[in-house]
């Protein structure tokens, strides 16, 4: 009866360092405060989906809707208890975006820094990346 020996070499591997992913997408206390507010108007649904669709002179324009319940693959962001929703199409899109809520005298609404943006069109509905 004879033995075969198997052999097995052993490689040490360094240890993979944590890095801080980024958020997919931030509110400021004022985008929080109307979105909680819009929400309070519509019991029946639990947050707001943000999207992109090809639009406008320069490719992309943003969306939001109402929700009443989360997509198979929309990626869910909760802050201070405001649920928004961002369709699988923008997650990429949106990687680093901060929204913000903005009210003057003549307008108010909902301004996205997005630091992924290489051009918007003159009048700033649409962008590019």
């Amino acid at each position: 009866m004879s033995t075969s020996l198997v052999r097995a070499t052993i490689k040490a591997v360094s240890k993979r360092k944590l890095q801080a992913t980024r958020a997919a997408l931030t509110l400021t206390p004022s985008a929080v405060n109307k979105v909680k507010t819009l929400l309070q108007e519509k019991p029946d649904h639990i947050g707001l989906k943000v999207g992109v669709r090809t639009r406008g002179c320069n490719g992309l324009s943003y969306y939001l809707e109402y929700v009443k319940s989360k997509g198979l693959s929309d990626e869910e962001v909760i802050q201070d208890g405001v649920r928004v929703f961002i369709e699988k199409k923008a997650q990429l899109t949106l990687l680093g975006t901060e929204m913000d809520y903005v009210e003057d005298k003549l307008s108010s609404e909902f301004v996205f820094n997005n630091p992924n943006i290489k051009g918007t069109c003159g009048c700033g509905e649409s962008f590019n990346i």
